[in-house]
């Protein structure tokens, strides 16, 4: 597989990540903390600051690789499995 072929792979893959993230916020099912934690996680990877600033030596880089998948796993977490089942069957069975 070409690099090239791997980064449209990977695109794609990121593409349908944040739509089911989407997906999930969007749901009435979903508790409110999850809703929170996931506008956190995004609002956190939009944000032209950080918490530890980048031109510190490696903290600086890790915080971003640490706390936005933290984030997301404690709202997925909150998150009931039927619904969570529901919208992998949607993103699995939709074409693209």
């Amino acid at each position: 597989m070409t690099t090239r072929a791997r980064l449209a792979e990977l695109g794609r893959q990121l593409k349908d990540r944040i739509a089911y993230y989407r997906a999930l916020y969007g749901d009435p099912r979903t508790p409110w903390l999850a809703r929170a934690l996931l506008w956190l996680a995004i609002g956190y990877t939009l944000l032209p600051f950080d918490l530890i600033p980048d031109f510190i030596p490696v903290l600086g880089h890790l915080d971003d690789l640490v706390i936005v998948p933290a984030l997301l796993f404690l709202a997925l977490s909150l998150i009931p499995a039927e619904v969570k089942r529901e919208h992998e069957g949607k993103m699995c069975g939709r074409t693209s």
